[in-house]
């Protein structure tokens, strides 16, 4: 492997019909400071082409690949066969990158030479109220356990695809990501179960967009309860506390909700939670605004996920319907909702 200093870093991106938000991306990894990298574009199936002309900001080095809808996931296979970088490092469509990004991974990769790395991400000051109201609840130990890249976290930190890299040698010993959903958990286990190491890089982070709707952000969520009892079936032992806690909280909700009907102080805990989620969103966004929406986030993502892991926890593990899981994984054509 090459010293950091020296490294090629292929930036890989998944796109389908985001041609507003990949500008916004284009034009941040055009202030980068640091130039020691690649672009490549993979349009999945896009009825909406990000670059029309199939040209990027003049001068920068980029890749532009059209395709076949397949999914995500085949998206960034076919973007890491078209890359020339000794790190391919994936992000979504919908991220910003701050100015510092490249170098500050440079310094990083320095100074602990992980095979694979992961980081943050964070609100822009550009991005809606609700956007931030997400991210905080995305992003709040109260709600995810810092799971998804906190300082304080409740499970070994996996890295996620809105903010993701590995070196070429995990790609040659491991492979590229398989057509799922959580295929950045189920990829980061495999690296993880190679015997190669990963780290979580504080300062390497992302301005991620998220949903710009509580429907679309409930449907998200969902979909990623119902992943984890998959990542269970193809990992057994991988679940831990912190991933039943939505599906608890969304039965324990439910039942002080009804409860308080008869006996009214039984709201009372739920309210303290809420409580909390809304001091320390105004500690962490500076604005009751934010902090209120957030608070509604929290709620939708919790019990969004819950119900998803409910629902799949009981169709594949109690009624046996998860047997194939495996054989299913590796067939299935995925959709580019959420790319």
């Amino acid at each position: 492997m090459k010293e950091a200093k020296e490294m090629l870093f292929s930036i890989i991106v998944p796109v389908y019909n985001r041609r507003d938000e990949v500008a916004d991306l284009l034009r941040s990894l055009e202030a980068q400071t640091d130039k020691g990298f690649e672009i490549i574009l993979v349009e999945d199936g896009s009825t909406q082409p990000a670059l029309p002309d199939g040209k990027g900001p003049e001068g920068m080095r980029l890749k532009y690949f059209q395709k076949s809808n397949e999914g995500r996931s085949i998206a960034r296979n076919y973007g890491i066969a078209g890359a020339d970088g000794d790190y391919f490092i994936f992000v979504d469509s919908d991220c910003i990158l701050p100015p510092e990004y490249i170098a500050s991974l440079r310094r990083s990769l320095a100074e602990n030479p992980v095979d694979c790395f992961g980081g943050p991400d964070a609100a822009h000051e550009s991005f809606t109220d609700l956007q931030k109201g997400i991210n905080y609840a995305m992003t709040s130990f109260l709600t995810t356990g810092g799971i998804r890249g906190g300082k304080v976290s409740m499970e070994k930190f996996t890295p996620r695809t809105f903010n993701m890299g590995y070196s070429r040698e995990v790609f040659e010993s491991v492979g590229g990501f398989r057509e799922m959903f959580s295929e950045d958990i189920d990829m980061s286990t495999r690296i993880r179960n190679a015997g190669f190491s990963i780290s979580l890089f504080p300062d390497v982070y992302v301005y991620h967009k998220r949903r710009v709707d509580l429907k679309k952000f409930w449907k998200q969520v969902h979909v990623f309860g119902m992943s984890r009892i998959t990542l269970e079936l193809l990992y057994p032992g991988s679940m831990k506390l912190v991933h039943w806690l939505p599906a608890v909280f969304t039965v324990g909700a439910a039942a002080l909700i009804i409860g308080s009907f008869f006996w009214h102080w039984l709201i009372i805990p739920l309210l303290l939670y809420i409580m909390a989620l809304w001091i320390g969103g105004i500690i962490a966004t500076k604005s009751l605004k934010i902090a209120s929406l957030g608070v509604v986030a929290a709620m939708v993502q919790l019990t969004g996920y819950g119900t998803g892991f409910i629902k799949a926890y009981v169709n594949k593990i109690l009624l046996g319907k998860g047997r194939d899981i495996r054989q299913e994984v590796e067939i299935r054509k995925g959709s580019n909702e959420g790319l």
